[in-house]
């Protein structure tokens, strides 16, 4: 009887004892959970919905804009760009085979630019304005500095070549419908037309064009 009583005592004990365990388990875990359901899901989208304030390019500091190309800020420099520059071929005159005519250079900007050098010139046909034959040769050495005001004037002796004194099999004939022009110091380059003929081939003996340093004036007498 004394040990079944003492039996029954302990399985109580026992009993007791797991559901206190059980009890502090339960407890944690409860614990646990809490943090994380209290966590707002919207921390999550939060900075992709950032990105979206980003300025556009358009709108950032320094982007160019139609006025800015329509009227060109001077050269740090100092020279001419071809958007300062108006283009113009002359009267010329003839002498052995070869008719000489001044491309003029006219200040069109509202600020005083400085032109100085040779003009690269070359002869352009086709749709795609490829280059027909060789560039233009210089001659002579290169001249002064100078400065056109608005208005004013520079221009290089162009001499063109007439062709019939070619080998046709060598010049290999070429429409041509204008001139490419860089302005010395420049990379964009301007376009003249002048409707002509020019020979396609780099190998003829001489060169179909020709140019002189660039001179202050109009080059017309």
């Amino acid at each position: 009887m004394v040990q079944n009583r003492i039996s029954r005592i302990g399985l109580a004990v026992a009993a007791a004892a797991v559901a206190a365990v059980a009890s502090a388990c339960n407890q944690g875990t409860n614990n646990a959970q809490a943090p994380a359901s209290e966590t707002p899901a919207t921390n999550v989208t939060a900075p992709s919905s950032s990105a979206t304030d980003s300025p556009t390019p358009s709108a950032m500091p320094g982007a160019s804009g139609g006025d800015a190309a329509a009227n060109p800020a001077p050269d740090a420099n100092g020279f001419c760009k071809s958007a300062d520059l108006r283009l113009s071929l002359g009267r010329g005159e003839g002498a052995a085979g070869t008719a000489y005519r001044p491309l003029v250079f006219t200040n069109v900007s509202d600020h005083q630019c400085v032109i100085q050098g040779f003009p690269g010139v070359s002869y352009v046909g086709g749709d795609d304005g490829h280059q027909v034959g060789a560039a233009a040769e210089r001659q002579g050495t290169k001249g002064a500095p100078i400065t056109l005001h608005k208005g004013e004037s520079a221009f290089a002796t162009v001499g063109f070549v007439t062709i019939e004194n070619f080998d046709p099999a060598a010049c290999q004939p070429q429409p041509v419908r204008g001139l490419r022009v860089y302005p010395p110091q420049e990379t964009a380059s301007m376009y003249l037309d002048l409707p002509t003929t020019g020979c396609a081939s780099d190998k003829i003996p001489g060169h179909q064009l020709s140019v002189k340093t660039i001179e202050k004036g109009t080059g017309e007498n």
